[in-house]
């Protein structure tokens, strides 16, 4: 009966755990990630919409701006960093985890960024 339990408590404990995770990875837009960044830090989440700009090849990773269409003029782009790239004007789903106050020095400050990303281009 004991070792019943404690499969049937595992079992528990693991659908706890998963369901954490689905909801860390829970889709965001992106003004609900400027709103909620302090909450959201060092979290992973996911994000979909429009690739509207690329830098490539800096500081060993790629910067992708992103937009959804949410948001106002200061909670309208996201910025991600990811080995991985697209191109302006594809619709993506990235998922990466919540940096804030990220400074890499020569005027790269940013308040919010997702890090580490992967990003997969929706056809």
């Amino acid at each position: 009966m004991k070792t019943y339990l404690n499969v049937v408590l595992a079992g528990v404990l693991a659908l706890g755990a998963l369901s954490a995770s689905a909801q860390e990875a829970k889709l965001q837009s992106v003004a609900d990630l400027h709103k909620n960044k302090t909450s959201l830090s060092g979290k992973e989440v996911r994000v979909q919409g429009k690739v509207v700009k690329v830098n490539e090849g800096i500081m060993k990773r790629n910067f992708l701006h992103l937009q959804d269409g949410t948001g106002d003029k200061t909670s309208n782009d996201l910025t991600v960093t990811s080995q991985q790239s697209a191109k302006v004007g594809d619709q993506v789903v990235i998922v990466g985890k919540v940096a804030l106050d990220k400074d890499f020095g020569s005027g790269y400050n940013y308040p919010l960024l997702l890090e580490a990303t992967s990003v997969t281009v929706k056809k």
